[in-house]
């Protein structure tokens, strides 16, 4: 065959190789949505309800929606101090590398080479005596070149797998942001919850003292008897005896939100969040449609694992096939620097290197079983934090459903027990009821009113939960 046909079968047989390029493993499509609509919660027919639907997205900072200076100024301190958002936001910029060192593998690899060396040249090796052994300058420059053709995808499916890998850390870093930002919002709801029932609680405590005060002023006129007074004593004591728990809790959840904006808590202190400067919205939605759910950052990151282990199935299929690289060097030696550079000196060499698994024990099919026990496991996870995330928001649309209920059945009981006090005070200044149910109307109107701030705050709270819950802005309708 002569030098012309030569080249062109050669070129016939490169084209056929390209050609028969192909990428093995498992194609990967999005899970099925899942065959939930939405929640419809029983009971709640009469419930407000907002308008919802599955293009819902975040608008902006969400927690603007609660109305609270406060609350903006610390958030926005915490996402630039807050050290999990900054592990979260590294992780992300290291995942990207490694999809560019994914990607950076797959191109063309070009190196250069240079040496100078002094070489005594043992001249009995070669079976050469009589002649002596010579020292010598070797001189050399050079460069390679390589190419894997990938016939079977395997970095294809790497490039895939790192991919997948960079968009899930990248959900990750939301998912942090939104755990964060959730985090943030409820403790400052706690604090003022908090501040509302230690408030409360002061009022409280005022009214047991005034009415100590009453009877004891009745005592020393002698309208009743000297132990009239103990029994309101012993309820102020069981009210003092409320204080140190929640000065305790008001203290955790001051401590809980100094770690979250990354301060210490002797360098920093919250504000003092008020109860009233909280303005949540007062239509609460009682279904979301499933597709929304599916948009919060958790979830997106498991499938994105799982995209990444089915992606990783491919690369552990394609090295059981053959591997075939293009390479090519060049090189220029010479015992001096002066002749380098001369035809002479150089050489060269191109063709392709084949390289196919013969046998590893067994190892490469284990790889590739091991790949696709992970993706099913990935794929289990996935189901899993689905599952997890609607129940997280069924919970918070179950608790918003009744919170309205609760307030105006707190607010009801309020009212009756401070009618029934007036009524226990009328009758004992008119001396025909005992302060015994003087004190008994007052410990239960005491209850009420803490009953009431406690659910005010828990609704704050659910509000909150059902944000953080859907990772979506439901406002509006």
């Amino acid at each position: 065959m002569s030098w012309p046909n030569r080249r062109a079968a050669a070129a016939c047989a490169a084209a056929g190789i390209l050609c028969a390029c192909t990428t093995v493993g498992p194609n990967f499509s999005s899970p099925s949505a899942p065959a939930a609509k939405g929640y419809a919660m029983a009971g709640d027919e009469g419930a407000s309800v907002a308008v919802l639907t599955a293009q819902a997205r975040v608008a902006g900072p969400w927690w603007r929606s609660l109305g609270s200076s406060d609350l903006d100024a610390v958030m926005d301190r915490a996402l630039a101090g807050n050290q999990s958002v900054a592990a979260a936001v590294a992780s992300l910029r290291k995942a990207r590398e490694e999809l560019a060192v994914a990607r950076g593998d797959a191109a063309p690899k070009v190196d250069a080479s240079a040496g100078a060396e002094r070489a005594r040249i043992n001249t009995e090796a070669f079976g050469i005596s009589g002649f002596p052994s010579p020292t010598i300058n070797l001189f050399s420059v050079g460069a390679t070149v390589s190419y894997d053709l990938d016939l079977f995808g395997g970095q294809k499916r790497r490039i895939e797998s790192a991919a997948a890998m960079a968009e899930a850390q990248e959900r990750r870093a939301d998912a942090a942001y939104l755990t964060l930002t959730g985090n943030v919002a409820l403790q400052a709801v706690q604090i003022a919850g908090l501040r509302a029932r230690i408030a409360t609680l002061k009022a409280i405590l005022a009214d047991d003292r005034r009415a100590i005060d009453i009877v004891g002023a009745a005592e020393a006129a002698g309208g009743e008897a000297p132990s009239a007074s103990t029994t309101g004593k012993a309820q102020l004591a069981e009210d003092e005896a409320l204080l140190p728990s929640l000065a305790q809790q008001l203290a955790r959840a001051r401590h809980a939100l100094a770690l979250l904006v990354g301060e210490p808590t002797a360098a920093w202190a919250p504000p003092d969040f008020a109860f009233d400067a909280f303005t949540p919205p007062a239509r609460i939605p009682v279904a979301i449609p499933s597709a929304l759910v599916r948009r919060r950052p958790d979830i997106l990151a498991a499938e994105a694992d799982f995209h990444a282990d089915v992606a990783r199935v491919g690369v552990a299929t394609a090295d059981l096939y053959p591997d075939i690289r293009l390479e090519a060097g060049f090189t220029q030696t010479a015992l001096t620097p002066a002749s380098l550079f001369s035809y002479a000196s150089s050489g060269w060499y191109f063709g392709p290197a084949l390289t196919t698994p013969i046998f590893h024990g067994g190892a490469l099919r284990a790889e590739k079983r091991a790949a696709e026990a992970q993706a099913r496991a990935s794929l289990a996870q996935y189901r899993q934090t689905v599952l997890g995330a609607f129940t997280q928001v069924a919970d918070a649309l179950a608790a918003l459903a009744h919170d309205d209920d609760q307030i105006a059945a707190s607010s009801k009981a309020q009212s009756v027990a401070e009618a029934a006090l007036n009524d226990a005070w009328a009758a004992w200044r008119l001396g025909g009821g005992a302060f015994l149910a003087v004190v008994r109307a007052q410990r239960q109107l005491n209850r009420e009113r803490l009953a009431l701030v406690e659910a005010r705050g828990q609704r704050l709270a659910d509000v909150v939960n059902l944000y953080a819950a859907t990772a979506a802005d439901w406002r509006g309708g």
